[in-house]
């Protein structure tokens, strides 16, 4: 197939981004902002995506959807919440990376991300810089969060993480950012940027897209 039907296809079958397999609707307003971020501390450690989601998802449902309700909740009650999806070995370094997280975000930035945004000067570079202050975000968990985010933050686009790219790579496209950026609309980039995620996490996915 060329490169069209290629991207046509990631699309259709592996382009739900991340944070719609969390339960986020992502807009540019604090507390889906604020659950992306929540997501991309639980995808900052060595466990596989689907646990890392499912966590999310039972946070946010136990309430801990905004910086304050996650000070709010006990360190036991994160804890628990973890524990319902699975998330192991690491829960309890995790409750506490979130409430630190919390505590930053509220002291730092009144618990709205959208002044870290502003921080950043519509910089990519140092909006990074400002994410990796958050515990437990190093330079992976800052891609992972500006992949998604830029389906909202235009200033990010195209953002495509070099997991991503060597994964074009593997499929024969285009694997620079502004190569990819050329075959998608805008509002697709965060979409195409985590097919590609996806199929760089299957066993099988990427010799079915090059049969």
């Amino acid at each position: 197939m060329d490169t069209s039907q290629m991207i046509e296809e990631l699309l259709r079958e592996h382009g739900r981004t991340y944070a719609d397999e969390a339960g986020i609707t992502l807009h540019d307003k604090p507390s889906p902002l604020y659950r992306l971020l929540v997501l991309t501390v639980l995808c900052s450690i060595r466990i596989k995506a689907e646990t890392a989601t499912a966590a999310a998802r039972e946070l946010f449902a136990a309430g801990m959807r905004t910086p304050q309700a996650m000070v709010d909740a006990t360190w036991q009650e994160r804890v628990d919440a973890l524990g319902r999806a699975h998330y192991v070995r690491y829960d309890e370094s995790t409750a506490t990376a979130l409430g630190d997280g919390a505590t930053l975000l509220l002291d730092r930035f009144h618990g709205d991300l959208r002044e870290l945004r502003d921080q950043a000067e519509g910089d990519p570079a140092k909006l990074r810089e400002l994410l990796q202050e958050v515990p437990r975000i190093g330079p992976v968990g800052a891609d992972i969060f500006c992949r998604e985010a830029q389906a909202v933050w235009p200033e990010l686009r195209p953002f495509f993480d070099e997991r991503s790219l060597a994964t074009a790579a593997d499929l024969g496209l285009p694997h620079t950012p502004a190569g990819l950026a050329r075959h998608v609309p805008p509002g697709d980039l965060a979409r195409l940027a985590a097919a590609l995620v996806r199929v760089s996490l299957s066993r099988t996915a990427v010799d079915e897209l090059t049969a």
